[in-house]
């Protein structure tokens, strides 16, 4: 069974401001019925479902608490609402600011927990909680949102960086169990991207050297990089698992 994404219900984690709202609109404008995590942008998650409209669904949560999560489920399925599509997009608080990073001689290793708890702890969550269903309709598309920083650290965010190359280790592992049941683990990568919360702190000068030393000149959008987390939810990518797709206008060639 392969579902048409206007046939998909979209669980989008921290999709209340930022990248993660763009996603949600990139789905709904598909036809896709979404569902809005958010931990703490409540206002901003009620602004996103209100200006989307119908098909929309807002459920709080912090996916670094199990029990949380549990709770998400246990609220959709009261709706009878069951989830084939996750985006595992949410992540700790971050600023990309190079500036002002913490460097080895000052980073903690709690900085590095602090990100891992999301990107990684949060993903094993999501995975053990939501895929249950998804093995028993024989269908589940699950991407995870990652960098090309572990490829190219053109400013080493330690933390994130090596949060986030955890995270597609965890896709790639993930995929091998879940295959079985037609479940397809997939990971989609920006570089920088114009223009996110995290992004904002970004000095212009930044953008301007991404943007002359990318093959297609540009930095890429929230909306270019949203429309391309599209194709591990179609029914075109069904034969696609276990991988990286780099979406950052050509800057990282793999």
């Amino acid at each position: 069974m392969n579902l048409p994404i206007e046939k998909q219900t979209v669980l989008i984690t921290g999709a209340g401001r930022g990248l993660g709202s763009e996603i949600a609109k990139s789905f709904h404008r598909e036809g896709a019925k979404v569902i809005i995590n958010y931990r703490k942008s409540f206002e901003s998650a009620k602004k996103l479902s209100d200006s989307l409209g119908e098909n929309t669904i807002l459920i709080k949560g912090d996916i670094r608490e199990k029990d949380q999560v549990s709770k998400m489920q246990e609220e959709l399925e009261s709706k009878n609402i069951t989830v084939d599509t996750i985006i595992h997009n949410a992540i700790n608080d971050f600023v990309f600011n190079g500036d002002e990073r913490k460097k080895i001689e000052t980073i903690e290793w709690q900085d590095f927990q602090n990100q891992i708890e999301t990107s990684q702890k949060g993903f094993l969550n999501l995975l053990k909680i939501f895929t249950s269903n998804m093995k028993n309709n024989s269908f589940g598309r699950v991407i995870a949102i990652g960098t090309n920083l572990f490829q190219n650290p053109v400013i080493p965010y330690h933390d994130y960086t090596a949060a986030k190359g955890g995270l597609l280790s965890l896709t790639r592992t993930a995929a091998i169990d879940l295959g079985q049941f037609n479940i397809t683990v997939n990971m989609v990568s920006g570089g920088l991207l114009k223009l996110t919360d995290a992004s904002k702190e970004t000095p212009e000068s930044v953008f301007e050297y991404i943007s002359s030393i990318t093959p297609l000149r540009k930095v890429t959008t929230i909306e270019d990089f949203s429309d391309a987390v599209l194709f591990f939810a179609s029914p075109w990518s069904r034969a696609v698992t276990g991988q990286n797709l780099i979406v950052d206008g050509g800057l990282v060639l793999n």
